[in-house]
């Protein structure tokens, strides 16, 4: 995107997204975890049920829907992280993953939830019996 003398810049983000504002899947959080289900370019797979539908999407893809595909390549990135890549907002790089998981582009998975703190008394217990195993 071309930028402004402020760093911001001068195409709206909701340009990007075509339009729309909100995702079509509300579950998608900051943190899903956004697959790439084929690198960027490389034909459909064969056999898959919705081969026909992908292969056709893909040639009607927006430059932002195109971009999104290019980060992943293949890989995996949560929604923020390809946000800042991408230096859009990330609302509207919800709204590009969406569209792309509709596509059946891209896959996504829940974030990781926040480990729970280990019983002190048990992490304890563990370094005795490895300092008694050490003697």
């Amino acid at each position: 995107m071309t930028e402004s003398r402020a760093g911001r810049p001068l195409v709206p983000a909701y340009l990007a997204t075509d339009g729309e504002t909100r995702p079509s899947r509300p579950t998608l959080e900051r943190l899903s975890v956004l697959t790439g289900l084929t690198s960027y370019g490389d034909p459909p797979l064969p056999g898959a049920p919705d081969a026909p539908a992908t292969a056709g999407a893909s040639a009607q893809l927006t430059v932002a829907q195109r971009s999104v595909l290019e980060v992943l390549d293949g890989g995996s990135l949560t929604v923020v992280e390809t946000a800042a890549l991408l230096e859009l907002p990330v609302s509207a790089v919800r709204v590009l993953a969406a569209q792309l998981i509709d596509l059946a582009l891209v896959s996504t998975r829940p974030p990781i939830p926040y480990a729970v703190q280990p019983d002190q008394e048990l992490l304890e217990r563990v370094a005795d019996g490895l300092r008694a195993l050490k003697l």
